[in-house]
């Protein structure tokens, strides 16, 4: 039985690489703010498909490979410490952006969108950590089958993920226009997100769990 506990754990740390600037935010801000919400949503249709790709790669033999080679994992989470760090790097260091400054980009397809959005999702770094390093430090053998639970806190972030970014998505117009006018918000959205950023990056980094067998 999956544990209130481990649901609010998943969703809180969900929230957390959510709400921190990343490729697929940046896209999905990008998209809505030059074509509008529609092509934002598109872009986010395709988003969340990678999601499920991840998910499923992830529950279906993908931590056996880390299990048979820790090595591999131990690589894979220092990397993912590395991007994280550099994130945040990149929202803290002097003159850094934020992810809703405006700018200019050419229209693209539904089609196009949709791609972008999936490809977007699938060399993010930032989701493969989820899911092969955060996600099942809350699973625990003992509480029932472990793919069951794989599946359970999967789906939880996709849900958070997804809620959290079409809010981005319909918001990101009225965002930036707040925060373009106003300096100083602009530079308090980068340095909270470039933190939790770097706090995350951190606990990775110094995590010592091994990925469980499914």
């Amino acid at each position: 039985m999956i544990t209130m506990g481990s649901v609010l754990g998943v969703s809180a740390v969900a929230l957390g690489m959510v709400l921190t600037p990343g490729p697929n935010m940046m896209y999905l801000v990008s998209r809505s703010l030059t074509q509008g919400r529609k092509a934002g949503l598109v872009s986010l249709a395709g988003v969340g498909v990678g999601f499920l790709c991840y998910l499923g790669a992830a529950n279906l033999g993908l931590s056996m490979v880390f299990v048979a080679v820790p090595a591999l994992y131990v690589t894979v989470k220092l990397a993912g410490a590395g991007y994280l760090a550099y994130l945040a790097w990149q929202a803290l260091r002097p003159g850094g952006q934020s992810v809703f400054t405006p700018s200019e980009l050419a229209p693209d397809s539904t089609r196009r969108l949709f791609a972008m959005g999936l490809m977007t999702s699938l060399l993010n770094p930032k989701i493969a950590v989820m899911y092969l390093s955060l996600i099942p430090q809350f699973i625990e053998p003992r509480e029932g089958h472990v793919m069951v639970q794989g599946f359970v806190f999967g789906g939880i972030q996709v849900v958070v993920s997804l809620a959290v970014n079409c809010a981005i998505v319909l918001a990101a117009g009225t965002i930036a226009r707040f925060l373009v006018r106003r300096p100083t918000w602009l530079r308090v959205q980068r340095y909270l997100m470039g933190t939790v950023l770097g706090a995350l990056a951190v606990r990775l980094a110094v995590d010592n769990s091994n990925p469980a067998p499914a």
